[in-house]
């Protein structure tokens, strides 16, 4: 992670076999099933409004609130269900992108994992 203002150094990371660490669920986002949350930011803006990582959940069913992000499925598969929007279908290699505020319901299929870039 990247504390300054000066461009990180470039890097490479092999997104399948990159190692997570647990990002616990808020119990009420659970609907169903024991979903666990994993992931690693690989680098965030100096000021905190840009973050790049890579995040994973176990099969089950979730609700979340969006940030501003576009993300690219490395593995796994979901429906991912907008309030009032799309019902997007998403596996691997699919880009998508959220918008901020959009209220969610993440059915995880089979274990998904993405890399990800978030604007605050």
């Amino acid at each position: 992670m990247t504390t300054n203002d000066q461009a990180p150094a470039s890097f490479a990371v092999h997104i399948p076999d990159a190692e997570l660490e647990p990002e616990p669920l808020d119990p009420a986002q659970i609907v169903s099933g024991e979903p666990v949350v994993t992931g690693k930011v690989l680098w965030e803006s100096a000021d905190g409004t840009q973050v790049r990582g890579i995040w994973q959940i176990t099969p089950g069913v979730v609700t979340d609130t969006e940030a501003n992000e576009l993300f690219v499925v490395v593995s796994g598969r979901a429906t991912v269900a907008v309030e009032g929007g799309a019902t997007l279908e998403i596996g691997p290699g699919d880009a998508c992108v959220l918008r901020e505020g959009d209220r969610t319901t993440w059915t995880v299929h089979e274990t998904l994992r993405k890399a990800y870039h978030i604007s605050l």
